[in-house]
């Protein structure tokens, strides 16, 4: 089973030469430490950075400098600032190649709901709603079951959405998945020493098994 860590190197795997990311809040920020030294990358944050870097040592901290999750960063040669405006008119015109996003649920449908439980106080959406709506691939990053061993991956989402058939790709602490064409959760690969019957057990939703789901590699 993967930890937080172990899911953010698998879908730093995912990235390729020359994109423009974008790293939502919670694991997938976590996928910028992870990203090889010698790719070419851009990662967009939407309160206004391109180009920014993994995270800063204890006692490197500029506290001038943070993601979209307020935690702070680094940045890298040739790192651009800017407003708001700007950076949601990039992920409007779908200049990001690759939008990696938490979730609390993905449907079988590629729905997601990210952004709020009923009854909880939040701030606001925040840009999901824009990412999801704007975004060419979006993978998801998250737990497949909850604390009370229920899973995520569901026929249909029971909270909020926040965006429709949307995700492309999930990669959970049991294997990645994409969404069928038809719905359904297709098994892409196992994690480390988990078994079929496991990840049988930890998906609500429709689980697809027509291709050999090779352990991962981290």
């Amino acid at each position: 089973m993967l930890d937080k860590v172990g899911i953010a190197k698998r879908i730093a795997r995912e990235i390729k030469e020359g994109y423009y990311v974008n790293l939502g809040i919670g694991i997938p920020t976590l996928v910028a430490n992870y990203i090889p030294k010698n790719m070419s990358v851009v990662l967009q944050s939407e309160n206004g950075l391109l180009g920014m870097g993994p995270f800063p040592f204890e006692g490197e901290e500029n506290p001038d400098l943070i993601n979209a999750g307020k935690q702070t960063i680094t940045t890298v040669p040739g790192s651009a600032f800017f407003d708001s405006a700007m950076s949601f008119g990039m992920i409007r015109s779908r200049k990001v190649d690759l939008t990696i996003l938490g979730a609390m649920e993905v449907s079988e449908k590629g729905d997601i709901a990210n952004w709020k439980i009923p009854g909880k106080m939040v701030k606001g959406m925040g840009g999901a709603m824009d990412l999801v709506a704007s975004a060419n691939n979006i993978i998801v990053a998250m737990q497949q079951v909850n604390k009370a061993g229920e899973s995520k991956l569901l026929p249909k989402c029971s909270l909020p959405l926040t965006g429709v058939r949307c995700v492309k790709k999930i990669v959970t602490e049991l294997g990645v998945y994409e969404i069928a064409q038809q719905g359904g959760f297709r098994l892409l690969e196992r994690a480390p020493g988990i078994s079929i019957d496991e990840i049988k057990n930890a998906t609500a939703g429709k689980l697809i098994l027509d291709v050999e789901a090779l352990e991962m590699i981290i």
